[in-house]
């Protein structure tokens, strides 16, 4: 059932009438460059450090301060979908970046309030937690407003950016993966400022004087991110993907008795020539055929939002639903994650900090994974993936899928690395009376920042290219959806196992492998174990599903027609054309080759 009309509700991208030339394009985008340089400063130290905060200031245990560190990254990863969904439907992304950012601010001022007095601290106690009361209450006050602060903030930044460019124009199309690439450069430099000198301020001088400096960093960039409103295309609010997924959910229900038609034609779907969505409409496919039923429009009814919904809409709701497997098989790995911000930096505090004459905060390890990942992905960029290029004739090197699945394996490998090297300090320490140096831990680090180069990458990648034009932005956040889970996952998994280890254990083992407060008397490298043969049996599962997945309109084997096609319109060789758009950590211009070719001949 076609009818030659919009569905009411279904409106396009509408931005506020530009005041001047100099409105949009990497102008705009320097302004938020230098907000997230200078907001990731303390965002990221806190993710490092907290845990010892919450072990020494605050007197968790091992296992409590783990936990609760996990869980305020998973909330904090997790509310980055709510600043996305406020920024789409009720607010502008500026508006709603300045907003969770004065929040974040009053997150950050109490948390310094707390750590600067002593009597707002936990007196030392035998309990698993010490902090009771109203001093409970200002900290899980202080770390929610952190939480929420950091997460709406993430979830509205990066489609600020990209609305500085018109995804109609070729060139600014392009630019649009230029912008992604030189905005993950900023938060890189801001994390590795934030792990090393607001880190070594709080672990190694006083905890509220780097909370202070990550204050001012997060204030600084607000004022940066306000001085640039003149300068920014600013998008109106309208209708949220998430609304439309809900739509099609809902209607399917309501229709849930309805038989689905025999033909795709008796479907309903706006076959509008006058409208942009035309372009992106997307053609019917049997697999989840229930979903159909929210595009059936029953007789002498008039179409209408929440009583029916596109073959358009509902085929945007099926490809997140295909993408659904393979982003619960990454969850893991992010628990794996945690481990490298959470135990593996209490096993610091453990062992020789001494780098010459000087200490290095324990805190300050994960520096490691990014130094690897600003020296390797050049060099993937620039070496691994022109060589593979030549055998696999893919302009990528590899496939997504091909590229989470590398990550997969080494993050496996990472954790038996940790086990074992959790063996040799606990031996020498405890036979020896001798503290191995920290940088012991630097494998480990150094391998699962590898894994993150491919995994982390490919993911967003992957998810960027594949989701509809109109769900981009909401399919590119479930890699931090992916985060959220794997934190929860690990203090679901953290609070099991000690639970049934302490039932289980016999002899000298009297607690759980992670209970307590002496890691000395604990089994992490058990627990890094455990973690290892998860990830193994994750990867087969993952295997399973990616073999199982089937691209969007076969986008590899169309770029690897392109590839391989000879030169192009201008005259340069696609060899050329993909070399200039390798970039700092990914190219997800690609999916949009043939795209762009259209544009061009028809603005011709």
């Amino acid at each position: 059932m076609g009818l030659d009309e919009e569905l009411p509700g279904a409106k396009e991208l509408v931005y506020q009438p530009v005041k001047n030339s100099g409105q949009g394009g990497f102008k705009a985008t320097y302004f938020l460059f230098a907000m997230m340089f200078l907001d990731n400063i303390g965002f990221v130290a806190s993710m490092a450090s907290l845990v010892l905060y919450f072990m020494f200031v605050m007197k968790f245990d091992l296992s409590g301060s783990s936990t609760t560190t996990t869980n305020y990254l998973g909330t904090t990863f997790l509310l980055t979908l709510v600043g996305g969904f406020i920024s789409d439907t009720y607010m502008t992304r500026l508006n709603t970046a300045l907003v969770f950012g004065a929040i974040e601010l009053m997150g950050y001022l109490l948390v310094i309030i707390q750590s600067h007095y002593k009597n707002l601290q936990p007196a030392p106690c035998a309990e698993s937690t010490c902090v009771h009361g109203s001093k409970a209450l200002l900290m899980y006050m202080s770390i929610c407003l952190l939480g929420l602060g950091g997460g709406g903030i993430r979830g509205s930044i990066p489609a600020l950016g990209a609305d500085q460019f018109d995804h109609r124009n070729p060139k600014e199309r392009k630019d649009i993966a230029s912008f992604f690439n030189w905005f993950l450069l900023s938060i890189t430099i801001g994390a590795t400022l934030g792990v090393t000198f607001v880190v070594y301020l709080s672990t190694e001088k006083r905890w509220d004087v780097g909370f202070a400096v990550s204050l001012c960093c997060a204030f600084l960039g607000l004022v940066f991110l306000a001085l640039g409103k003149r300068f920014y295309r600013v998008r109106v609010p309208g209708e949220s993907p998430l609304l439309r997924v809900l739509q099609v959910l809902v209607v399917a229900v309501k229709n849930w008795r309805a038989e689905v038609p025999q033909t795709a034609e008796e479907l309903y779907e706006v076959r509008d020539h006058r409208s942009a969505r035309e372009e992106s409409s997307s053609p019917h496919t049997s697999q989840f055929g229930f979903l159909d039923k929210a595009a059936i429009l029953p007789k002498g009814t008039d179409p209408a939002k929440w009583k029916v919904c596109t073959v358009t809409q509902v085929e945007e709701v099926k490809i997140l639903t295909r993408m659904m497997p393979i982003l619960l098989s990454t969850i893991l790995m992010n628990t794996c994650l945690a481990q490298l911000q959470t135990l593996s930096v209490q096993q610091g505090t453990l062992m020789d900090t001494n780098l010459g004459h000087f200490q290095v905060p324990p805190a300050s390890i994960p520096v490691i994974p990014l130094v690897f990942m600003s020296v390797l992905i050049p060099v993937y960029e620039f070496a691994f993936v022109p060589f593979i290029r030549r055998f696999t004739g893919h302009p990528n090197g590899i496939t997504h899928l091909q590229r989470v699945g590398v990550g997969l394996v080494l993050s496996a490998i990472s954790m038996g690395i940790a086990g074992l090297v959790e063996i040799k300090r606990k031996q020498e320490l405890l036979r020896h009376n001798y503290k191995i140096s920290l940088f012991w831990l630097s494998f480990h680090y150094a391998v699962f920042g590898i894994a993150d180069m491919f995994t982390l990458v490919g993911l967003m990648e992957f998810f960027y290219r594949e989701a509809p034009l109109g769900m981009r932005s909401l399919s590119t956040s479930f890699s931090w959806l992916s985060l959220s889970i794997g934190y929860y996952l690990s203090s679901a998994f953290i609070g099991l196992i000690d639970t049934v280890t302490e039932r289980l254990g016999k002899g000298k083992s009297k607690g759980g492998w992670l209970q307590g407060r002496d890691l000395n008397a604990n089994h992490a490298e058990r627990f890094y174990w455990f973690l290892a043969i998860l990830s193994v049996v994750n990867f087969v599962n993952y295997l399973f599903w990616a073999n199982w997945y089937e691209y969007k309109n076969n986008v590899p084997g169309d770029e690897e027609m392109l590839l391989r096609a000879g030169p192009n319109n201008n005259g340069a060789t696609n060899d050329e054309s993909f070399a200039t758009s390798m970039s700092f950590v990914s190219r997800t211009q690609d999916f949009s080759v043939t795209q762009e070719k259209e544009a061009e001949s028809t603005s011709k």
